[in-house]
């Protein structure tokens, strides 16, 4: 079974947050390659002070982080993922995917990735799919090619359960990261009225649209290319945001202007270490109404404070 090898390059003196960062996509660990501070930790270390030719000829400047990634766990996602939180965090990074030719990790993941319910009332039906029982739910044909949003990471199926079980008719929707468009074209067939997704990934808009098509709620869909409000105004009745962390905590300061009083937020992407970082900053001008968990995530839905 072929793995994929991504690489992620990153300044040094960013080299942990980044690796903090790359943990998100895999539960068993990253390899970082950093020699800032080579002499020190291997005398610290090793206790010696005779080091390699070739160790002391390494870039100080710049670190490596390797995550290595399963054909069924979608290697197109994983990059996406770190890309745009590394991006939101303005952490410059280059990456490079090494093991398998591109068409591999691209395609071979697609034979794992099945229909799966999601909630009460959603099926996230991969569109080269064609046999599946849909059990009466409402079935979202979903394309994700290379942007994050497939339903399958915790992140994003925090999202849909809450928005499953929040989303009456009428309802307009603003989707901060929307990626491959998965929770605004969700929150469409569930019933929403018009949904707006933002990205700073222009693919990622571009997905978006398509999966609109797919689903026949292009009508009510709209995507752009931005970073987090910048290019938005009005406001709306659910406001989502499947991001990071800092990112979420810089929004808490100010998303409430693109809100109604009766307008909830909904939170995800935060590893559970970040939880209380999160929590505290939402209650300087939301009310948490829930909090829900998976696998070491955490998402919240909150209102504004009356």
């Amino acid at each position: 079974m072929n793995w994929t090898e991504i690489i992620i390059e990153t300044p040094s003196e960013n080299i942990e947050y980044a690796g903090n960062i790359a943990n998100m996509v895999v539960p068993y660990g990253i390899y970082i390659e950093d020699y800032s501070n080579m002499e020190h930790e291997i005398l610290e270390i090793a206790k010696i002070d005779l080091i390699d030719k070739e160790l002391l000829e390494k870039d100080r400047s710049t670190g490596k982080i390797h995550v290595y990634i399963s054909p069924e766990s979608n290697p197109s996602e994983a990059i996406s993922f770190i890309s745009e939180r590394l991006n939101c965090e303005k952490i410059t990074h280059n990456i490079n995917v090494t093991t398998c030719n591109n068409e591999d990790w691209i395609h071979n993941w697609k034979k794992y990735f099945k229909p799966i319910k999601i909630g009460q009332k959603l099926l996230i039906r991969p569109i080269w799919e064609d046999h599946f029982d849909s059990d009466g739910r409402i079935v979202f044909n979903l394309e994700p090619g290379l942007a994050f949003g497939t339903g399958t990471h915790e992140t994003t199926r925090l999202c849909l359960k809450i928005l499953d079980q929040y989303i009456k008719p009428g309802m307009n929707v603003l989707d901060i990261g929307c990626g491959s468009g998965i929770l605004g074209v969700a929150s469409l067939l569930l019933g929403a009225d018009s949904a707006l997704g933002v990205d700073i990934d222009e693919l990622a808009v571009k997905t978006a649209i398509e999966n609109a098509k797919i689903n026949n709620v292009d009508t009510k869909f709209k995507a752009i290319c931005g970073n987090l409000t910048d290019k938005i105004s009005g406001t709306y009745d659910v406001v989502v945001a499947n991001i990071v962390a800092d990112v979420i905590i810089d929004l808490s300061l100010n998303i409430q202007n693109y809100m109604n009083s009766n307008s909830i937020f909904i939170v995800s992407g935060v590893i559970d270490t970040r939880k209380d970082d999160v929590k505290q900053a939402l209650l300087n001008n939301f009310d948490i109404l829930e909090e829900y968990g998976e696998n070491g995530w955490v998402a919240f839905k909150a209102s504004l404070k009356s």
